[in-house]
């Protein structure tokens, strides 16, 4: 199943690590120093003109990236409960 991200990004919900609020975690030192580490890697796409509100960190080919998002986190957990649910329905997820 795939979680779509914003604009013509969708991941693979497997590579999900983490999602942070932008609101509330970048409040924290360490998290801080998470995302300026994976900017300077390179591993960070911003996918919005808009002003960010999560950060979606995978894991793809054997590498942390992270996405950064105008989706708020609260919005993307539906989206993937609502899909969880509909294969449910579907009786594919068993």
């Amino acid at each position: 199943m795939f979680l779509h991200l914003g604009r013509d990004v969708a991941v693979d919900v497997d590579t999900i690590i983490v999602v942070f609020d932008m609101d509330t975690a970048t409040w924290s030192r360490h998290t801080r120093n998470y995302l300026s580490a994976a900017e300077k890697a390179g591993k960070v796409y911003v996918i919005t003109d808009e002003l960010p509100k999560s950060a979606v960190v995978c894991r793809e080919n054997g590498d942390f990236v992270v996405y950064i998002s105008q989706i708020s986190s609260r919005t993307l957990l539906k989206r993937l409960e609502e899909g969880i649910d509909a294969l449910s329905d579907m009786g594919l997820n068993e």
